[in-house]
């Protein structure tokens, strides 16, 4: 039959698109259940079961289905899946992204980021082998990641004889403990992968069997729909400029996870609380559009070049805000060789934000093979989950998993690796932040020279200050900073100038990861602590200081003076520059507004 002009034939239609995770202890069976689907739906390259097997013949290897996605050699050779894999199926409804998430204790972690982009899950079984610890760690990290579209699938019932007591015990004991999690499977299945038994069809080995083969149970799962009716949500990953033909426009791209975003919407972002209107949505080699939604990735211009960093999140004016707070109450399911310690820095992974974090707290401890609690541990051990609080220095934003999960769900890296992942339970309004705490603890614990900070004050005739001198990259902060030291030291002043690149804080001049950011600033606070203590005038420059980075080196200085000059375009919103200096700087004129300022705050006699 024809097809009309401006008609579209069923084949040129969109197809439905599912992502589905299969997960199970080692050689349960999860990569052979793929690869007979892959190969019984005809979702195969042609020729590339003909080609595994022939290879298999050559090397005189028993052909298995599980080879078609262990496209790694150390893969094979191991006989173990150690990363997650994706592959696709069709069947006639949809089409599928079908994630293959390692059950191997040493590769759990690989199975927390595979997960987390899942829909819905099968949670693979052996017959033979029964229920073990790590399908109850399985079962809890579904729960815990919101999977809530589960089927078991009870795999090797060929070694059983298809004994369907075999099977039934199976299901009790795991459906118990899956109901314990809040789970509740939409059916158990048992399946042979590996003879392909209940996989596309029913099969006549096992008629006490009733219910869907696997192929009819993934094509009743509900697909999600783009969560559009949720609060706007768009974390920003980079911003751009592009000035080669005179355009100023800043550009923030970033990945919309929730709400929808129109043009002329009023936007706020989080933490910094900037406010700006949507002047235009941008797609690479495309026109520009009116809206977009959940699930896109774009670019907009604002009314106003705010200046903003990744990680920030942008939500919409009217709309439920995201919390804002430093102190995080979190479940943590820990998977690092080590145990994660408080006092330890580790680097939190968040949306598009990076952030250094500590944990600080550990409410209770639960053993998710058995879920019995535990309490008053002292640090979290591998394969632990946990309830406990961790802090930032500075404020983040982020959204209750109950609420958002997309933007309430994490992963803790130690040693550049991912080694934890958990999700939000609660934010607090920070009113004792990290930065505190650890200034009360330092006061606590120093141990104080006999020289009080009057008699230094009265011998070098000054005051112990902190004097930062802010704003963009290139407006000639460090020439004036430079220059402003020299002339307060031929004045006799006890002065001295800490440059950016200085190798005592341990890092370099260049300190675009914000992971690095943070911890450089925490590092300049508490150096910049001993000159002040000492009665000294300290002089740094920090390019684009925002309002969080000036409280953590306030709260680290103190109980000394801070004073802030910037220069040029101004990054704070919520805190004021003691002295601002257009760009570029008048030095002479400039050094004698700062000495004027420092003398009138009884720093200079």
């Amino acid at each position: 039959m024809a097809v009309e002009a401006g008609t579209k034939s069923p084949a040129a239609e969109v197809r439905e698109r599912m992502n589905i995770v299969v997960i199970g202890h080692v050689d349960h069976g999860k990569s052979t259940l793929i690869g007979r689907l892959l190969a019984d739906t005809g979702s195969l390259p042609q020729g590339r079961l003909a080609l595994v097997q022939e290879q298999c013949r050559r090397n005189a290897k028993p052909f298995e289905y599980a080879f078609l996605l262990d496209a790694l050699k150390d893969e094979q050779a191991q006989g173990i899946t150690i990363d997650t894999a994706r592959c696709f199926f069709k069947s006639r409804r949809r089409d599928y992204i079908i994630i293959d998430a390692p059950g191997h204790m040493e590769f759990l972690k690989n199975m927390i980021s595979g997960a987390a982009r899942a829909e819905a899950g099968l949670l693979v079984i052996d017959a033979k082998e029964g229920v073990q610890e790590n399908s109850r760690r399985h079962g809890y990290l579904m729960s815990l990641l919101g999977i809530r579209q589960i089927a078991v699938c009870v795999n090797k019932m060929d070694l059983v004889n298809f004994d369907q007591r075999v099977f039934e015990a199976i299901r009790t004991e795991y459906a118990a403990f899956l109901e314990q999690v809040g789970i509740r499977p939409l059916g158990f299945l048992p399946i042979s992968a590996r003879e392909g038994d209940n996989l596309v069809a029913r099969s006549d080995r096992m008629p006490w069997y009733q219910g869907p083969a696997v192929l009819e149970m993934v094509d009743s799962f509900a697909k999600e729909a783009a969560p559009t009716d949720k609060p706007l949500r768009l974390p920003v990953q980079d911003i751009y400029k592009f000035t080669e033909h005179g355009d100023e426009r800043r550009i923030i791209a970033g990945r919309i996870e929730t709400g929808t975003l129109e043009v002329g919407d009023e936007v706020v972002f989080y933490p910094s609380g900037k406010h700006a209107t949507v002047t235009s949505i941008e797609e690479f080699n495309a026109p520009p559009r009116r809206r977009v939604e959940a699930g896109k990735s774009t670019g907009v211009t604002l009314s106003t070049q705010l200046y903003l960093r990744p990680g920030e999140l942008m939500g919409k004016a009217g709309e439920a805000p995201p919390r804002v707070s430093s102190r995080l109450h979190v479940t943590l399911f820990w998977l690092g060789r080590q145990p994660m310690i408080k006092g330890k820095r580790y680097k939190m992974k968040l949306a598009s934000l990076r952030a250094p974090v500590w944990l600080t707290e550990i409410t209770s401890v639960l053993d998710a093979t058995n879920l019995s609690t535990y309490a008053n541990r002292r640090q979290i051990e591998r394969h632990d989950v946990a309830e406990c609080v961790l802090e930032t220095f500075k404020p983040v934003a982020c959204d209750l998993a109950t609420g958002i999960p997309q933007t309430g769900r994490f992963v803790i890296i130690d040693n550049f690796e991912i080694a934890g992942g958990g999700i939000i339970l609660r934010a607090d309004e920070a009113a004792n932040t990290l930065a505190q705490k650890h200034v009360e603890a330092r006061e606590k614990a120093w141990e104080r020279s006999a020289i009080v900070p009057a008699q230094r004050q009265a011998k070098y005739h000054q005051r112990g200050t902190l004097v930062v001198v802010a704003g963009p990259v290139g407006t000639g902060k460090i020439a004036f900073a430079k220059a402003l030291e020299e002339h307060l030291f031929q004045g006799g002043r006890q002065v001295y100038y800490l440059g950016l690149s200085n190798s005592l804080l341990g890092f370099g001049a260049d300190l675009k990861d914000q992971f690095e950011r943070e911890e450089y600033l925490r590092r300049l606070g508490e150096v910049s602590h001993l000159f002040t203590d000492a009665g000294l005038i300290l002089i740094t420059t920090v390019s684009d200081l925002d309002d969080d980075e000036l409280d953590v080196l306030d709260t680290l200085n103190r109980p000394s003076d801070l004073l802030i000059i910037n220069v040029g375009e101004s990054r704070f919103s919520r805190r004021q520059a003691d002295l601002n200096l257009d760009a570029p700087i008048n030095t002479p004129l400039a050094i004698e507004r700062a000495t004027a300022l420092l003398a009138a705050r009884h720093n200079l006699p």
